[in-house]
């Protein structure tokens, strides 16, 4: 072997050893081994003119050939080797998926009650508010009929259900694979949810004890507690509860709410479209609900009515029969004002008989009849005339002398507005506080012809004035109360004391706190249409005090009495002849006074008007011996009005609501009230308190006199020109 010295030449270093000895090796060609046919061939790399030739032969490692046999003994070892690990790894993560499971199913059931103490939670309590004549006014609370039992229920009934909502309800173990693999696949193709794979026993365990949010967890509480139901109770107990529990809409839980809310029925006579349209409810009672749409509730039945016929429940002909309208009644129930009463007798209950833990019945002194002519009463007005006068609310209570509710309307519009402003709003009453202030007087010695100056007044400052800014001079109590002289008002309190005009006021029924000062005449301390209503009934009933109320009995729904309202024991709080007077004197309100323009032909009627100051409230509570009824009118946020006054619109409504809650029924006067007209109203004045008088029902009634032409006494006539006027019509 020859050394072959580089191209560019050069001093090559000395070498010794091991290197020195390797650096002489060199490979022949008969020294490589025959047969591999690349030996012999050169590299079609080109050479670089940078590399010499003894690196270009430089010695290479060859792997030793491996048989083809040997090869296919490697690759099945590795095979096998592949195989074993997959086995391995796939039984770790199977064991690892188990323990998860196990834990998770833990987990889950840590946050449930013990299964063992579990049971079926009783129905919250409902609260069904009723009228006087029995008929049904409002549900507070869930409206849930009594329970069905499933026997006695048309049998396609509950086979709607099962043909719609769990067609395997009678197969599988509370959870349907089949149903939620079919409902997966379903909401795969539609990319969202379009089917649930829920089973009834699962609905009914998420309406038993859980909520209605969408969490994974609560799906399994839900699986849990449904293999829990089917372990503790038969198939038919669990549909039996199911249809008693499931929600309808619009308040109703269990098929017999249900029946009884939208067709007038009990779901023991549904029809088998009736039976369709309830089983459709249950997908989303909401929208369906067919007193809000009618026409989706429609055609959900045609849904279950093919389901029924695909499952065999009923034939062919049976659901092309029952496709069409049923006769459903979507009357709302509770719906409009008297949902004010129904709040009212909600805060009360509990004082009545404490917490409510069962459902109850309560029956009221609310007359149906009269609820809606009230409701159209100050609707109506006010739509009419509301932008006129920049009134936007109203309120109205109507009771029977003894106290007892009939009516009431605690604002235009309880959808937009449940505050009740017949019981919770306070306003100042004005002119309507009046007739307190001239009992004291009358109580104090005065009669209703004692005369009293009308003429500018100065308070400390304080210079009260008269609607009108017009004096008359000498006007008796009377001429005073009928004209609404400010003056007069504020005289008599300063006469007989501020301190006796507020107890007066109590003694009759105020309850809301009184100043006693010299405006208190006026009515300037705030009260409560209903409180001034009632007291305004002594008046009418002869003097006895009252107490507002509208419960009138309490009962469980299997008929346990639980309340019964007692009679009043307030006694007389005003004597029959002071009554008589002031009667006497408030009729003259309605007959020449502030009030001329309220009509109520045949009857005796009585009543004050009011308007606060700036004209920010409306009053006028008038009263026969039938009924007492108040309104009042006014802004929420106590704004001015455009000068309505208590002898405008309030007293249109009161008339066009008394008209009618009188008509048909025999008039009778007013207590103590004495027929022969003013002659004989003087005489009986100036008789003392313990002189005889006719009871009411010996004295027939009165005729309505004739208005006379001119409501107001002329300035310079005085009490003399009055008199006469009145007497001889001059």
């Amino acid at each position: 072997m020859a050394w072959r010295r580089k191209k560019g030449g050069g001093r090559k270093e000395p070498m010794f050893g091991l290197a020195a000895a390797l650096s002489e090796l060199r490979l022949s060609p008969a020294d490589r081994i025959p047969g591999g046919g690349g030996a012999s061939k050169k590299s079609s790399r080109p050479k670089s003119d940078d590399v010499d030739d003894d690196e270009e032969e430089l010695p290479r490692e060859r792997k030793p050939r491996v048989s083809r046999s040997d090869a296919r003994r490697r690759s099945k070892s590795r095979g096998g080797r592949s195989i074993g690990r997959l086995v391995y790894w796939g039984a770790v993560f199977g064991l690892w998926s188990a323990i998860a499971a196990v834990g998770l199913i833990v987990w889950v059931g840590a946050h449930l009650p013990a299964i063992q103490s579990l049971e079926i939670p009783k129905r919250p309590p409902t609260i069904q508010i009723t009228g006087a004549d029995g008929s049904v006014l409002a549900i507070r609370g869930e409206m849930a009929g009594s329970n069905v039992a499933l026997k006695d229920l048309p049998p396609y009934l509950p086979k709607a259900f099962i043909a719609i909502e769990d067609r395997r309800f009678y197969s599988h173990f509370g959870i349907d694979p089949w149903g939620i693999m079919r409902a997966a696949v379903a909401n795969i193709l539609h990319r969202g949810v379009s089917q649930g794979g829920s089973t009834l026993t699962q609905q009914l365990a998420k309406n038993l004890f859980l909520t209605q949010e969408r969490t994974f967890q609560r799906k399994l509480q839900e699986v849990e507690l449904a293999l829990w139901l089917e372990r503790k109770y038969s198939k038919a107990e669990i549909l039996e509860l199911y249809l008693n529990r499931v929600y309808f809409g619009s308040g109703a839980y269990g098929v017999e709410a249900a029946s009884q809310r939208y067709f007038g029925k009990s779901a023991k006579h549904v029809t088998i479209a009736e039976a369709a349209m309830l089983a459709g409810l249950v997908k989303s009672p909401s929208r369906l609900a067919p007193n809000r749409n009618p026409e989706g509730a429609e055609q959900r039945a045609k849904t279950v009515l093919a389901a029924m016929a695909d499952a065999k429940f009923i034939t062919e002909a049976q659901a092309q029969a029952s496709i069409g309208h049923p006769s459903y009644n979507v009357k709302p129930v509770g719906a409009g004002t008297v949902n004010y009463v129904a709040d009212w007798i909600a805060e009360v209950l509990d004082d009545l008989v404490g917490q409510i833990d069962q459902s109850v019945v309560v029956e009221t002194s609310i007359d149906p009849k009269l609820q809606a002519v009230a409701e159209a009463a100050v609707i109506d007005e006010l739509a009419a005339k509301s932008v006129k006068f920049n009134v936007s609310q109203g309120a109205l209570v109507a009771m029977s002398p003894d106290g007892a509710v009939r009516a009431m309307v605690g604002g235009r519009n309880y959808a937009e507005s449940q505050y009740n402003r017949a019981v919770t709003a306070k306003r100042q009453p004005g002119s309507a506080f009046k007739p307190f202030v001239y009992l004291t007087a009358i109580e104090a010695g005065l009669t209703p012809e004692t005369v009293r100056q009308d003429a500018p007044l100065d308070i400390k400052g304080w210079k009260p004035e008269n609607y009108s800014h017009q004096y008359f001079g000498p006007v008796t109590l009377t001429q005073a109360l009928a004209m609404s002289l400010n003056t007069v008002a504020v005289r008599l309190g300063l006469e007989v004391g501020a301190k006796n005009v507020v107890r007066t006021a109590h003694r009759l029924g105020i309850s809301s706190k009184l100043d006693a000062n010299a405006s208190i005449a006026l009515g300037t301390s705030e009260v409560s249409l209903v409180e001034l209503v009632g007291a305004y009934a002594p008046f009418a009933n002869g003097g006895l005090g009252i107490s507002p109320h509208v419960v009138t009995k309490i009962r469980t729904v299997a008929g346990k009495v639980l309340y019964v309202r007692p009679a009043d024991q307030l006694g007389q709080v005003i004597d029959p002849h002071y009554v008589a007077m002031m009667n006497t004197m408030m009729q003259e309100t309605l007959l020449s006074g502030t009030a001329h323009k309220a009509e109520l032909p045949g009857w005796m009627a009585a009543g004050k008007t009011g308007t606060s100051q700036d004209f920010r409230d409306a009053w006028f509570i008038g009263y026969t011996a039938n009924l007492v009824t108040g309104v009042w009118l006014g802004n929420d946020d106590s704004s001015p009005t455009k000068k309505a006054t208590g002898g405008g619109l309030p007293v249109e409504i009161w008339t066009r609501f008394m008209k009618a809650a009188h008509q048909g029924v025999p008039p009778v006067p007013l207590p103590d009230s004495q027929p022969g007209g003013l002659l004989t109203t003087i005489a009986q004045a100036v008789s003392p308190p313990g002189a005889a008088v006719a009871p009411p029902s010996s004295v027939p009634p009165r005729p309505v006199p004739t208005r006379t032409s001119s409501v107001r006494p002329g300035a310079d006539s005085g009490l003399d020109g009055w008199l006469m006027q009145r007497l001889f019509g001059r």
